[in-house]
């Protein structure tokens, strides 16, 4: 009896507990549990998940700075050379940025920074071809260059660098990406064989030593100890890789425009001039003349390389040079800051976009035009293969016009080293057998498809000619004939033109 009478006690507290938990949950004191309730619904009932509103991290110039060095010590990581199973990769169109360099302006009355530019793997930062590259190099004779080029060094070479001038740093950057790329496009795809042509490789730089070098040092780490005789680099005069189209009168009357722009957004930035005023004053030099020496070019190096920032130099008694007040890292952020802002305006005006439309379309159209080519299964007129790896070695600015013209003007400015990927695919429906007859039927292109690649990361569906392609269709790649119809004709929609000569000779306002 005593055993039944406190097992009706507890029923009857467990009824009195579960009519008190209703009552609660009904008038809203207590939650119910969210995923309980989705779960004792089943299908029936669609979860929602919340929506969690959150501001965006504040910009900050620092963080951004690190990232734009692009530290060679840094683990690599891409998705380059990933693609659907059987796939097959058909070629590979590749724009680099040069690695890290010397500054291309000296702050006045400040010592130039100590910065060797003799290679050495004895130095950091180095990498385990830094020797091999440096002796290889020393055979670059049997290779075949513009006459132009051939007078340009082939290694940095001054032990206090010269103006402009590579660093071990930007060569260590490349050796890296050549490094990466080779594991992704040889080894995973064999894009490139052992006993690769002349013709399957094009090398174009322009006629800088950072450029060629930066190339060279690329292409070492790409295919080690490479064969010299079957090398060929050619010479691009134009930073703008425009080869035989480069007059476009509207393309300079936009960048003078763009230029204007940028003038008076610095000056309206009133912290921007007060730190102009305050640089000067530390350093002993009229302002105009501290902003004519660009000293963010100097600084950039300064930060990189992880050196004090300059100095004034004053002149003693002794005629020893005696250190005065020192530019900060405060004065530094303030310019770093404006430049992220002008990213921001340039973006809303409009105005640096017409112009890169039409400063990167000779580039990208000899691109497509390759492309094109590989697809179909065409031969050169001379009867010769096309390039299945094309190298471009370039400027930053070179990449950034190329950049906003794809439409992927969020990704900031070019950091040293930086690389532009363009992948050609073939899908795996159409068997060898078939090609012939589809190439007849002009269905070629429907099995054609282009990955772009940006420092590792795959923003094709980010790109204006493929943000509104469905990628969860049949076909998870983006087809390469929106690429075509955007570089012969699309992308001019921004300028009111339907063609390059359109667009270049007509009248801007």
């Amino acid at each position: 009896m005593l055993a039944r009478s406190r097992f009706m006690l507890v029923l009857v507290v467990g009824a009195l507990l579960a009519v008190l938990s209703f009552s609660l949950q009904y008038l809203h004191l207590i939650p119910t549990n969210p995923v309980a309730e989705q779960m004792s619904l089943g299908k029936s009932r669609k979860r929602v998940n919340p929506v969690l509103h959150t501001d965006p991290p504040a910009p900050d110039p620092i963080r951004d700075t690190h990232k734009y060095c692009n530290y060679p010590n840094l683990t690599e990581h891409g998705w380059e050379g990933h693609s659907p199973a059987d796939y097959r990769l058909l070629s590979v169109h590749l724009m680099i940025r040069h690695g890290d360099r010397f500054p291309l302006y000296s702050i006045p009355k400040t010592k130039k920074p100590a910065i060797d530019c003799i290679l050495s793997e004895k130095r950091k930062p180095s990498h385990p071809l830094l020797a091999s590259f440096i002796s290889h190099m020393a055979l670059s004779g049997r290779g075949h260059w513009d006459t132009s080029l051939g007078s340009l060094p082939r290694l940095p070479n001054h032990s206090t660098c010269e103006m402009g001038e590579l660093t071990q740093t930007g060569v260590v950057q490349h050796l890296k990406n050549g490094d990466h790329l080779r594991q992704a496009y040889i080894k995973r795809h064999n894009l490139l064989t052992a006993d690769w042509s002349p013709q399957q490789l094009w090398v174009e730089t322009t006629g800088k030593s950072r450029t060629l070098q930066s190339g060279l040092a690329f292409l070492f780490g790409f295919l080690p100890h490479f064969d010299w005789s079957r090398l060929t680099v050619k010479l691009q005069w134009s930073t703008l890789f425009c080869g035989s189209s480069c007059e476009c009168p509207a393309r300079n009357r936009y960048l003078d425009k763009e230029q204007h722009r940028q003038y008076r957004q610095r000056t309206a930035d009133t912290e921007l001039e007060r730190t102009y005023v305050a640089m000067a004053k530390t350093l002993g030099v009229a302002t105009k003349n501290l902003r004519a020496a660009n000293p963010v070019d100097a600084l950039l190096c300064h930060f990189c390389h992880s050196l004090p920032f300059p100095c004034s130099s004053t002149q003693t008694t002794s005629n020893a040079l005696d250190e005065g007040a020192c530019l900060t890292l405060q004065h530094f952020a303030v310019i770093r800051r404006q430049q992220k802002n002008d990213e921001l305006e340039r973006r809303e005006a409009g105005l640096y976009r017409r112009y890169a439309v039409l400063a990167a379309h000779p580039y990208l159209n000899r691109t497509a035009t390759r492309m094109e080519r590989i697809a179909r299964g065409s031969q050169t007129r001379k009867g010769k293969e096309e390039a299945v790896f094309a190298l471009a070695s370039a400027h930053d600015v070179t990449m950034a016009p190329l950049l906003s013209a794809l439409g992927l003007e969020g990704v900031g400015f070019p950091k040293f080293a930086a690389r532009l990927v363009f992948e050609l695919w073939n899908s795996p429906e159409v068997k060898d057998k078939d090609r012939k007859s589809d190439r007849k039927r002009g269905k070629w292109l429907e099995n054609m498809f282009i990955r772009v690649l940006y420092n590792g990361e795959d923003l094709t569906f980010d790109t204006a000619f493929c943000r509104d392609h469905n990628r969860h269709s049949a076909q998870p790649l983006c087809p390469l004939g929106n690429f075509l119809s955007f570089v012969r004709k699309d992308m001019f929609n921004i300028v009111n033109a339907t063609s390059y000569q359109q667009a270049c000779h007509q009248i801007v306002l």
